[in-house]
């Protein structure tokens, strides 16, 4: 395949465009938002070079010259979404305000963009955005008196919740969009026959339960918030005194 290394390369090493010839009439941004549009518009099993070729008005076989495999323009399209971050200049001291804020920005990114979660992956981590992103955690979590290796675990949990929660979210949206009955009569019928089965004497645990707590939130905005601050809790619970998040 025409430009596809022999050996593993990083794409962000590799030059803008290889090959001789006049000045290209278009750049590889250019291709990356035709393939982001398509993803956010398809989703990402639309993506392929001679759709993203059509997009731009071009040969498909010209594209491998800018980016020579599918893995690197997936890789491509997650940094360029990753540049919607808004990153002030400087954290702003409170290390849980600030990595709850991010939490909050990733999850209306992978809204925005609902492929994003499906072709995250770790291997994606040095891309300029990414690297980006990592420094101005690390600076948000200088405050925060534990080792290294911790914050890293720390960036880690969060992104890794972020991604899972998004997911699951969109999975229930994606099963509701094809139900022929509302979300509400579903959780009814199924809250009914909950009820029933605790009923039966069964179910002990859960029916003390059931009758001691208090009613879980069920907005996904509280629940989020709640279990970005239980994990941000487990880093470094709040002073004595002070509730846990979500408490």
């Amino acid at each position: 395949m025409a430009g596809r290394a022999a050996e593993p390369e990083v794409i962000w090493a590799r030059p803008e465009r290889t090959g001789r010839g006049p000045k290209p009439a278009y750049s590889r941004r250019d291709i990356v938002d035709a393939a982001v549009r398509i993803a956010d518009a398809d989703g990402i099993d639309a993506v392929s070079m001679r759709r993203v070729a059509a997009e731009l008005g071009c040969g498909t076989m010209s594209l491998y010259n800018y980016v020579p495999r599918k893995e690197d323009l997936y890789e491509l399209m997650v940094d360029a979404v990753s540049g919607e971050y808004e990153l002030p200049e400087e954290p702003s001291g409170d290390w849980r305000a600030d990595m709850t804020g991010i939490a909050h920005q990733s999850r209306a990114i992978m809204y925005r963009h609902p492929w994003l979660a499906r072709v995250m992956t770790t291997a994606y981590g040095f891309s300029p955005n990414a690297l980006r992103f990592l420094e101005w955690c690390l600076g948000c979590l200088a405050p925060l008196d534990v080792p290294a290796g911790l914050k890293m675990q720390l960036i880690a949990m969060v992104n890794g919740t972020v991604m899972a929660t998004v997911a699951n979210e969109q999975a229930i949206a994606e099963r509701a969009r094809g139900l022929p009955w509302s979300e509400a009569e579903e959780q009814a019928v199924r809250g009914a026959y909950l009820m029933g089965q605790v009923a039966t004497g069964r179910y002990p645990h859960l029916a003390g339960l059931l009758a001691e707590a208090p009613a879980a939130p069920v907005d996904a905005d509280e629940i989020f918030a709640m279990t970005i601050g239980r994990l941000l809790d487990s880093f470094a619970p709040p002073a004595a005194g002070e509730p846990l998040t979500g408490a």
